[in-house]
């Protein structure tokens, strides 16, 4: 979703508008968490500012290529991460991972202690794409999601990292020498403190508990950090990891959750013409903060994957298309962004080996199931209305599909081009 810095109290028009609940406090005590039920939850992300690159900039490897959207007859320019797939070669970015140690109301939610985990993950491990045990499952047709057995994914990505692995289907070189990869570079952690009246703790019924944080203070801290920490560069991808801190608008915890977002904005540091520094943000999810049954891809990494995959797609937050909608997203409305984590938020399926907090919730529920849980995304083709789609083909002799899970996606709206409003 694209959100300014200036406007992001809007995000709160996205939200579920609930009265404030009592912090529950003795004199001189940490105030207890603010209790929000599962159904008050909206998981979103943002995308924080954005700058136009130009010939003289210093940035991030992209290309720029246009694709045509026969719906509207109209040719759609856009930059994307890496190479262009035309060319069948491989580039391989540089990605910061900066730990954020977070406190909130005295509680430190550690973003060190989820590194391995993320250095374990398929983010940033190779791992075979052919087939996936688990997927998201509908309950009502619509936004609640179960899981079910998995299936066939993507063949011809056998050992790759999830994003080249999205890359290659989304323009179908997975036989090809087309790679988009991430070289992980891990930098000492940073600890900041969030003043009482920007953040609170908040627990679901699941009793988990997460660091709540006022979403325009927080977005303003990483934004600051991109200029502060001497070893960013405009040519690598900052990744700033926290731990289950969850995002709210204004002044309510209630108006939850953002769990990342990827921006672009003009760089401190850098020898070239006009930098331009791309960079990203994403709380690793502890399972069952969100619903275990209903949000059942909603843990571990889901975030983290949603905001590469959108930043490798528009790494400047400039990439528009025609507005577009879907009933399995509709908090974030009708938007003319190519956001290829937005219409998918939520849907996911199982990956890799996850030994990291796999027992049970506080409440004794196992929502862990020894996965990780990557988002699936959507590609380009959905938003360009092409049909066929021009990626890679669910089998042999049928039409491409739309959404890297392309048939093990439950959701018909995710089968077909995107629908306008």
């Amino acid at each position: 979703m694209k959100l300014r810095l200036p406007v992001l109290a809007a995000l709160a028009g996205l939200m579920l508008a609930l009265p404030l609940p009592a912090r529950a406090a003795g004199a001189g005590t940490t105030p207890a968490p603010v209790a929000i039920s599962y159904a008050a939850l909206r998981a979103s992300t943002i995308t924080v500012g954005g700058a136009k690159p130009l010939p003289t900039t210093r940035t991030v490897a992209h290309w720029f290529g246009t694709a045509r959207n026969p719906h509207n007859s109209i040719t759609y320019g856009f930059n994307m991460a890496g190479a262009d797939p035309s060319l069948e070669t491989s580039t391989t970015i540089t990605a910061d991972i900066v730990p954020v140690n977070v406190v909130v109301d005295g509680q430190t939610f550690n973003g060190s202690d989820v590194v391995q985990p993320v250095l374990a993950s398929p983010v940033l491990t190779n791992q075979d794409y052919t087939f996936t045990p688990l997927v998201t499952n509908t309950l009502d047709g619509m936004t609640n999601h179960s899981f079910t057995t998995g299936g066939p994914l993507s063949g011809g990505n056998t050992s790759n990292q999830l994003e080249d692995a999205t890359m290659r289907s989304q323009f179908g070189k997975q036989d090809t020498g087309y790679h988009l990869l991430l070289h992980p570079v891990v930098h000492d952690p940073v600890t900041i403190v969030v003043p009482r009246n920007r953040g609170t703790l908040i627990q679901t019924p699941g009793g988990v508990v997460a660091g709540g944080v006022n979403i325009s203070w927080a977005a303003a801290r990483i934004l600051n950090l991109n200029n502060t920490l001497g070893y960013i560069d405009p040519a690598h991808l900052p990744v700033y990891l926290t731990n289950n801190v969850m995002l709210y608008s204004g002044t309510g915890p209630v108006n939850c959750c953002v769990f990342g977002f990827h921006g672009a904005s003009p760089s401190a540091h850098g020898s070239g013409g006009q930098p331009v520094q791309t960079f990203a943000w994403a709380s690793y999810i502890t399972p069952g903060f969100f619903h275990p049954v209903t949000a059942w891809a909603l843990q571990d990494i889901h975030g983290l994957s949603h905001e590469i995959a959108e930043w490798a797609d528009d790494p400047f937050g400039t990439n528009t298309v025609q507005p577009w909608q879907t009933p399995t997203a509709p908090q974030y409305g009708c938007t003319s962004y190519l956001e290829t984590g937005d219409p998918v938020v939520g849907i996911g399926f199982a990956q890799g080996t996850n030994t990291f907090e796999q027992g049970p919730t506080p409440t004794g529920v196992q929502v862990a199931d020894g996965y990780y849980h990557p988002e699936d995304e959507a590609f380009l083709p959905w938003f360009m209305r092409l049909n066929p789609s021009t990626s890679q083909a669910l089998q042999a002799g049928t039409g491409g599909r739309y959404t890297l899970m392309g048939s093990v996606n439950p959701y018909p709206s995710l089968h077909t081009p995107a629908t306008g409003c």
